[in-house]
C-alpha cells in the first residue's frame, strides 16, 4: 500500500496529500474555519468504508457471479460522547434472489476497512527529522 502524506496547503486548514503519484486535498469546511477546498479527514474515513464496502461487495458478487448491477454506499458519521457512530447504506440494484441480498450484507462487514475501524486500533507516531 502506498504510503499518505499530507502537508500544509493553501488557507488556513487546507492540507495536500499524496499517495504515490495521486494528489488530492483535504480541508474544513467554511463554517468551521477551512475554505471548503476538499473534503475533510472526517470524510475521508466516511469514503473509505464506503469505498470499501462497494469494492468488497463487486468482488465477491463477482467471482458468485450474482446479477449485481451496482452497490451504492452512503456512510454518515456522528460523534457523541467521544464515540463515532459510523451509519452505513447500501443500495443493491441488480436482479439478486432475498438469499444473494441477504449474503451481500454479511459481506459488506467483512471489507477490510470495516474490520480496521471495528477492530483494536494502534497508531505509533514518531518525531522525524
Amino acid at each position: 500500500m502506498r504510503k499518505v502524506v499530507s502537508q500544509f496547503g493553501q488557507g488556513p486548514l487546507q492540507q495536500k496529500l499524496t499517495a504515490g503519484d495521486l494528489h488530492f486535498l483535504a480541508d474544513a469546511e467554511v463554517s468551521k474555519g477551512g475554505s471548503g477546498t476538499g473534503p475533510s479527514p472526517h470524510e475521508y474515513l466516511g469514503a473509505a468504508l464506503a469505498a470499501c464496502t462497494s469494492m468488497t461487495l463487486k468482488m465477491y458478487a463477482g467471482r458468485k457471479e450474482m446479477k449485481l448491477e451496482n452497490a451504492i454506499v452512503t456512510v454518515d458519521i456522528e460523534r457523541a460522547d467521544d464515540i463515532e457512530t459510523f451509519s452505513r447504506e447500501i443500495q443493491l440494484q441488480g436482479s439478486l434472489s432475498v438469499e444473494e441480498k441477504e449474503r451481500l450484507m454479511e459481506i459488506a462487514d467483512k471489507c477490510p476497512i470495516h474490520k480496521a475501524l471495528a477492530g483494536q486500533i494502534q497508531i505509533k507516531t514518531q518525531l522525524v527529522n
